[in-house]
């Protein structure tokens, strides 16, 4: 009887590990220029929620756009990525609170454990760290180039092998507005310094998912898209 409890749990948990693997290997389209198309703008495909088997359903899909209403948690894109190039737009209407991560795994903790966050919110200040922009309480944002509430801002995040570790570019509506290197002494005495230091793995993970935040607020985000980089 035991050997066949240990049986039935072995095989439960491999069952298990099959869900979730077929989970994560959603074949995200491309677009003409090779691009994978995160986000359709019509369905939820390649996107669950942070330590669930769907997406929240307070994720809505409005006018094209993935609309925070209400709290359900992070969503996340079932694939996982390690050096590319992300293109999408956010707007929040009343000046809300959220933020995209990256390279994000799912542990016990919440996804800014192991996830670095580019900060969504409705202010913007060259010398803040927990300004719009910013590798929130890393890194603050070199110009304000935030546009008004109810405005789409365009980002794009680059990440790509350095010399000294992973160099990652944060650009906001056409302008460079951030870089560091992931893995650097600079990046090291930071995260030293700051309340990622209670968690190893964070900034630590090579191949993680992206994540948009729920942070509470209405946020919206919009033509999701990435090109995967070598």
């Amino acid at each position: 009887m035991k050997k066949f409890r240990t049986l039935f749990t072995a095989l439960l948990i491999v069952a298990g590990s099959a869900l979730t693997a077929s989970a994560d290997h959603h074949k995200y389209p491309k677009d003409k220029d090779g691009n994978l198309i995160l986000f359709d703008g019509k369905t939820h495909n390649g996107w669950r929620g942070y330590k669930k088997d769907k997406a929240p359903d307070s994720w809505k899909i409005i006018d094209g756009a993935l609309h925070l209403k209400g709290k359900g948690g992070d969503i996340m894109t079932t694939g996982k990525f390690d050096y590319f190039e992300l293109h999408l737009e956010w707007m929040t209407p009343n000046g809300g609170n959220s933020g995209i991560m990256y390279r994000v795994a799912e542990t016990k903790g919440a996804s800014y454990f192991t996830g670095p966050e580019i900060q969504v919110i409705g202010n913007m200040n060259p010398k803040s760290k927990t300004s719009a922009g910013s590798c929130y309480a890393l890194y603050a944002p070199t110009k304000n180039v935030l546009k008004k509430n109810g405005e789409w801002n365009s980002v794009k995040i680059i990440i790509k092998k350095g010399k000294e570790g992973d160099d990652v570019e944060h650009w906001m509506n056409g302008e460079k507005i951030c870089s560091y290197t992931i893995g650097s002494d600079d990046w090291n005495k930071r995260v030293a310094a700051s309340k990622f230091k209670k968690w190893p793995q964070f900034g630590k993970i090579k191949k993680g998912h992206i994540v948009l935040q729920d942070h509470g607020n209405e946020v919206a985000y919009r033509k999701i898209k990435l090109k995967v980089l070598k």
